[in-house]
């Protein structure tokens, strides 16, 4: 014998199903590359050992605000009003980088995701970036000022609602300022390897767990702590190749990593040993 099913009001959910229907009409295309987070992993735990914390997504965000800045056919938006017969495609680039974090928390005792903004990225030093972070941790987040708009999505009629988030958006030049230009989002905390979703802006990265896997060194097979990384992008803003390239100048720039911080030569790449480390891209040594 079953139970009568009944229905459950989404109202904390509203901007998360308002999103999607935004959302349809992206083309999203998905890649995905495995990133060796030895670097990364070390200087996290000489932070921690020094009395500093860092979370494994302010790494990614640090390199994302790097790579997409080089990378400027990416931080876009398709304009609204396209495909039309009548209107010319075209795209608008924006001259800084601005993240939307996805956030899992809790919103009046219902589970939901929010988006958090992190903008000028591509300036933040990894320390910004972690305060950012920390701010959006606390059990009361969804409190947060910046998220005003969300907690109205959910008390105004449906149709209200769905025609205000509409408007909102309208504007592609305002984007930013909303949705971000590059959505990050991550699973790393649980038992997720690798995942693709499509955060509304041309590129989305979306972050798993880090494992010890095999990888091949010198021609020798050893353990190395890996994160896999998955890169969702719309196809009406940027073709694969641009999207590929992106990708890979990320993952050069994550194992690579470098927090700014060193006013010469960086640390010997312990990924390699034999490695001349100064010539490892994005490495060089600085001129005095």
């Amino acid at each position: 014998m079953t139970g009568t099913p009944h229905a459950h009001p989404e109202r904390r959910r509203r901007h998360t199903l308002y999103f999607l229907e935004w959302a349809a009409g992206q083309r999203p295309v998905h890649l995905d590359t495995d990133i060796d987070m030895t670097r990364i992993q070390a200087h996290r735990a000489a932070a921690r050992t020094a009395g500093t914390r860092y979370s494994q997504v302010s790494y990614l965000l640090h390199a994302t605000g790097r790579a997409m800045a080089r990378h400027p056919q990416a931080n876009a938006v398709m304009a609204p009003g396209w495909p039309s017969v009548l209107r010319r495609p075209r795209t608008l680039r924006f001259s800084s980088v601005t993240a939307k974090l996805a956030l899992d928390r809790t919103v009046e005792g219902e589970r939901t995701v929010l988006s958090a903004l992190v903008p000028a990225l591509e300036r933040l030093s990894l320390d910004q970036i972690q305060e950012h972070v920390d701010r959006y941790r606390g059990e009361h987040t969804a409190a947060l000022p910046e998220f005003k708009g969300v907690r109205l999505l959910g008390r105004l009629p449906v149709p209200l609602g769905r025609a205000a988030f509409a408007a909102a958006l309208r504007d592609p030049r305002r984007r930013p300022g909303i949705f971000g230009t590059v959505s990050v989002s991550s699973l790393g905390h649980g038992t997720v390897d690798g995942f693709h979703s499509a955060g509304g802006t041309a590129v989305t990265l979306c972050a798993g767990r880090v494992l010890d896997r095999a990888v091949v060194r010198d021609g020798h097979v050893v353990a190395a702590p890996v994160m896999r990384l998955g890169l969702t992008f719309d196809h009406r803003v940027i073709d694969g190749a641009a999207a590929a390239d992106l990708l890979g100048d990320l993952r050069q720039t994550m194992e690579d990593f470098d927090d700014g911080s060193r006013e010469t030569l960086p640390e010997p790449d312990v990924r390699r040993p034999d490695r001349d480390h100064r010539t490892a891209r994005g490495l060089e040594r600085r001129p005095t």
